[in-house]
């Protein structure tokens, strides 16, 4: 099924449900397991499924491509050992409640708008994104 041309690797509820499983390790298993570990896909195949499908489909015109005139989003990893890591139980949200975190390995740096938000897992305090709506968005009225 991932090997369909339509078919998108992407899954995530943007931690809408934090304290419950959530698929937000979809991307690093898929290049750890599908393919450093099944060899189901090139690492060339997979990033363009990753980035490339996934801006087209949701018709984000200026991203999933490294090309002038598009944001630089990036994320730097060690192809040999990026993966998903254990989800862990956090309990800093307000009035203590738990939330589901689960990080990655292998991952030297998160990049976007050309700024490092995230370096070796840490994050900079750098905040350049910006909400993303495509084209058929519902924006409400205020």
């Amino acid at each position: 099924m991932l090997r369909h041309p339509r078919t998108l690797a992407t899954f995530s509820d943007s931690g809408a449900h934090v304290c419950q499983e959530m698929g937000s390790s979809l991307q690093t298993h898929m290049l750890s397991y599908w393919v450093r570990a099944r060899q189901a896909f090139t690492l060339e195949q997979a990033i363009r499924k990753l980035t490339f499908d996934n801006a087209s489909a949701w018709e984000l015109g200026d991203r999933g491509l490294l090309r002038v005139g598009y944001r630089a989003d990036l994320v730097l990893f060690d192809e040999g050992r990026v993966k998903p890591a254990m989800p862990t139980v956090e309990t800093d949200l307000p009035g203590g409640a738990r939330r589901l975190v689960q990080k990655a390995e292998g991952i030297a740096a998160t990049i976007v708008n050309g700024q490092v938000t995230l370096e070796n897992g840490q994050s900079t305090g750098a905040t350049p994104g910006a909400l993303l709506r495509g084209p058929g968005a519902i924006v409400p009225v205020a």
